[in-house]
């Protein structure tokens, strides 16, 4: 039988791609990379790669089935929003499993989310879109607060802002323009404004199954900002909460993704706990994004990419219980923008109880762009034990060991 072929959809610059190619290798499937940037993946995959035209859903799709027709391909993986998108329309080309192309676009698009969840039975914030030709001085005084103010279409709390003054929503449009003028090349976008929620934040990661979902892990985030920006800086797992309201997490995640028409393969959802209740704050079908999927290990070294790709790819996925041990992961923040000119310390902070590998995600001399407007992180930091708590212990005490230097960008 001729080994299965997966089309991996990654985007340039993705730290994804290695963990994938290496799932791949593990289970003898053929992989192809279909990435906008051909050149840094020869590198990674012996010339097997696909130039793909993430700018154009229309032209994607033609490529991938253009390929097809001489490459039979079994799946198709996108790892971001955008990916997740072009596998969905590409696949339902093809006859292989997929979602259906118009619920990931709602997924993606928070105030679509919103509308289609909007008057169901979970919990939900007021929210209301401020259009681009909206007199923002009118909307920052009609507004109440705190509120939360969001770009529709931005992954990894891009764009997020906390306003608790129309003094402070005012400029959270203008700055949520400039992030948008960045990543879209135009700041022509609405803005989602959504009644702040307040209490601890979770993650939830789970893997869907003709409709059903399973729950991978449950993340706790300590040390989740109130704003007025929300920088991811931490998951660990399992849980602490009580276990009646992760059974409502659970049960949350699944009627919103039943709701929205998702079935088939990666979740990953945030949450607040707000009134002994779950608020969903995010959806999004695809996995967690960075490294942060290695905080994760199941029976017989199995990763999230290998149960991912193998639910893709209609090989058996096994029950599925994550280790014993608590696990966790720190994404090391940025302090502030500028060049990166070195970070020492690695080696005491390597040395900490409970660390398990440190990863820098950022070269040397490479630009640092802070929270709301950055989309990368400095590095990772692992850690296991026996308790979440000496997880989180461990990850605060090797990040305390780093000395991060920068030449700080003057012109900001």
């Amino acid at each position: 039988m001729v080994n299965p072929r997966l089309l991996l959809l990654i985007p340039n610059g993705s730290y994804r791609t290695q963990d994938f190619i290496k799932t791949a290798k593990r289970l003898d499937v053929f992989v192809t990379v279909g990435s906008n940037h051909k050149p840094v993946l020869q590198k990674q995959t012996r010339n097997q790669t696909l130039i793909v035209d993430f700018s154009n859903n229309g032209n994607a799709v033609k490529q991938i089935v253009e390929f097809n027709q001489a490459n039979e391909i079994h799946a198709i993986i996108g790892v971001d929003e955008i990916t997740t998108f072009i596998a969905a329309k590409a696949s339902a080309h093809l006859g292989l499993k997929h979602n259906p192309p118009e619920t990931i676009d709602i997924a993606h698009d928070k105030f679509k989310m919103r509308c289609a969840l909007r008057g169901t039975e979970l919990s939900s914030p007021d929210f209301h879109l401020v259009t681009p030709d909206a007199d923002i001085a009118l909307a920052a005084q009609s507004q109440n607060y705190p509120c939360v103010l969001k770009p529709t279409n931005l992954s990894a709390s891009r764009g997020v802002i906390r306003a608790n003054t129309p003094h402070s929503f005012i400029e959270a449009i203008k700055y949520i323009r400039q992030i948008n003028q960045r990543w879209h090349g135009t700041n022509d976008q609405p803005v989602l404004v959504e009644t702040y929620i307040t209490g601890v934040e979770v993650a939830l990661e789970g893997l869907l199954e003709n409709g059903k979902l399973r729950c991978l892990a449950l993340f706790d985030k300590p040390g989740m900002s109130d704003g007025p920006f929300f920088e991811e800086s931490m998951f660990v797992t399992p849980s602490r909460l009580d276990s009646s309201i992760q059974d409502e997490c659970l049960n949350t995640v699944q009627y919103a993704a039943q709701t929205i028409g998702l079935c088939e393969g990666p979740l990953h959802a945030e949450l607040r706990i707000y009134d002994n209740k779950p608020w969903l704050i995010e959806l999004a079908a695809r996995s967690i994004g960075g490294l942060c999927s290695r905080s994760l290990q199941f029976p017989e070294d199995t990763t999230l990419e290998e149960i991912i790709v193998r639910h893709a790819l209609d090989l058996p996925v096994e029950a599925i219980q994550r280790e014993s041990l608590a696990s966790g992961v720190m994404m090391i923040p940025i302090p502030a923008r500028g060049r990166l000119l070195g970070v020492s310390g690695v080696d005491r902070a390597r040395k900490v109880e409970g660390i398990q590998d440190i990863r820098m995600g950022i070269v040397i001399g490479q630009e640092l762009i802070p929270p709301p407007e950055g989309d990368r992180y400095l590095g990772f930091i692992f850690a296991r034990s026996e308790k979440p708590c000496l997880v989180e212990q461990a990850l605060n005490k090797a990040h305390s060991h780093l000395d991060i230097e920068i030449a700080k960008d003057s012109s900001n």
